[in-house]
């Protein structure tokens, strides 16, 4: 072989294995590892891991579901004991996802379409009960107040908050900051699932209800209002040093993975940042549990076998 002919062939086979090492890295097999899907105490976001976790599936993956605490989870992602997160809702986690993500070892995986709103609201058939509504300002009125009165409230308007875990004290002191705290008094849910039990019991009862809701939901479909409390403004709340005056923000829904996820499953990890959910379809997981009683599981199964269209499109 002539010298030419052999520092071409050498050539070759260097670019060869260039070639074959990245199509190796862009496309190397997931581990059989399990993928950690956290799972929460609100109906959509247990839905969605099972969703997901199907999808995941479909790819030839395996996956562990694992109850986990909705602040600490960005965290213990960070560290690797959780892979990812799907359903990072700004108001209530914004702080700890950032806090996070600022240590490294967590990566921001995009946003879903969905936009998100948390905040104290009523049904729309309890309006009348408080002329004014949604503005804040009506809440002011001792006639107002009267109407949301229950056993536990002390003789004050009861607003029935979700689990501490959530918020704190954010609306307890939203209240107070607002010179509400007269007429109005802030009981904590035990879980999701009593905040729909109120909302049932309400209504049957004819009563008023101003309880904390969130957007997307089942109840986006069943008509809903939120109240209009002042703008949210970045470092109005007391956490952030502001006197509390504020409502919530218009938030993102965003999803988050663990550093490492991208390289021990990288076609998982490619799907999920792909995965984008709308209001719609976020409020039609939900719907399956808290509206047709079906268990999270079986709704993520229903939800994957009417979706086909939107979802296979993630995993090419």
């Amino acid at each position: 072989m002539g010298e030419k002919n052999m520092i071409k062939t050498i050539k070759g086979l260097v670019v060869a294995a260039i070639i074959s090492a990245f199509s190796f890295a862009t496309y190397a097999a997931d581990s059989k590892k399990p993928i950690r899907i956290p799972t929460h105490n609100w109906s959509s976001q247990v839905v969605m891991a099972y969703v997901i976790g199907g999808i995941f599936e479909s790819m030839g993956n395996n996956v562990e579901y694992v109850p986990a605490d909705s602040q600490a989870v960005y965290e213990s992602i960070r560290i690797g004991d959780v892979d990812i997160s799907h359903e990072v809702w700004e108001s209530a986690f914004g702080k700890s996802f950032t806090t996070a993500l600022d240590k490294g070892g967590l990566l921001d995986w995009g946003d879903h379409e969905a936009r998100t709103l948390e905040d104290m609201g009523y049904p729309n058939w309890v309006a009348e009960k408080c002329p004014g509504l949604p503005d804040w300002n009506a809440l002011k009125s001792k006639d107002c107040a009267k109407n949301f009165v229950t056993p536990d409230s002390g003789g004050k308007g009861r607003m029935l908050e979700g689990p501490q875990t959530w918020h704190g004290d954010l609306i307890p002191q939203r209240i107070d900051a607002l010179g509400l705290g007269d007429l109005w008094t802030v009981k904590f849910a035990g879980s999701a699932d009593a905040l729909w039990a109120e909302l049932a019991a309400a209504k049957k009862e004819g009563r008023g209800t101003i309880i904390f809701n969130w957007t997307p939901n089942f109840t986006d479909g069943a008509g809903f209002t939120f109240i209009d409390f002042p703008p949210y403004t970045a470092g109005c709340r007391p956490e952030d040093g502001g006197d509390g005056k504020c409502g919530s923000p218009d938030g993102y829904l965003k999803k988050a993975v663990n550093a490492d996820f991208v390289k021990t499953h990288p076609k998982a990890a490619a799907a999920f940042k792909k995965m984008s959910f709308s209001t719609g379809q976020i409020g039609a997981m939900a719907a399956l549990v808290d509206v047709d009683k079906m268990t999270h599981e079986d709704a993520g199964k229903k939800w994957l076998k009417d979706n086909k269209k939107v979802w296979k499109k993630f995993t090419k």
